[in-house]
């Protein structure tokens, strides 16, 4: 068994999805709108097959229930060594995200930081 995606609502879909395409090369299809609802979306494929949903549609501005804020607490993107993470850091930190965490091992044996993406989704680099 595999994900086959995980999806997220965004205000910005083309930020989010240029950020996404840019920093970790992803592949994005054409965009998808539904004409009656106002649905756009893209789906961003990545090296090892999975793939990003990125969502907008205009009545969704955030949470519509204290339930619907709880769930996934953030994207783990596997970069394949210790220099990939602090070089990404780095250039992600240039660009002006915010850096939640500086490269570093954690207590449980993970090299990782910890970015923002343009909405504030929290974006664990590790190896």
């Amino acid at each position: 068994m595999k994900i086959e995606h995980v999806a997220l609502w965004t205000q910005q879909l083309e930020t989010v999805r240029a950020f996404y395409e840019k920093f970790f090369n992803g592949r994005s299809s054409s965009r998808y709108t539904n004409p009656k609802t106002g649905f756009t979306s893209y789906f961003l494929s990545f090296e090892d097959g999975a793939r990003l949903e990125l969502m907008q549609q205009p009545d969704i501005f955030g949470a519509v229930s204290p339930t619907e804020q709880m769930g996934f607490t953030h994207l783990a993107m596997s970069l394949g060594s210790e220099t990939a993470v602090d070089e990404l850091t780095n250039r992600l930190h240039r660009a002006g995200y915010h850096i939640v965490s500086q490269p570093r091992t954690t207590g449980d044996g993970y090299y990782e930081s910890v970015i923002l993406d343009p909405d504030g989704n929290r974006i664990e680099l590790t190896v």
